[in-house]
């Protein structure tokens, strides 16, 4: 049975995680802690960096598990 893609929302960029996809490389953690933290919940917090700093290490994702939309501004 698959999981569910898993949606975390923050004020410039909406993150997107596809637990089917993942294969745990780790990229996401050890390039950008602050944002990707698998002890803490929830485990990834967009806000904590600037969204295309975020967007660029979503882009390192071997698998493809990781995905993004960045927000047009003026919209809510």
């Amino acid at each position: 049975m698959s999981k569910p893609v898993q949606r975390y929302e923050g004020e410039a960029i909406v993150v997107h995680f596809d637990p089917n996809v993942c294969i745990h490389a780790g990229n996401c953690v050890r390039g950008l802690r602050p944002v990707f933290d698998v002890k803490a919940r929830p485990w990834v917090r967009p806000d904590a960096a600037e969204a295309e700093i975020v967007a660029e290490q979503i882009r390192q994702c071997p698998s493809g598990a990781l995905t993004y939309e960045l927000k047009t501004a003026g919209r809510g």
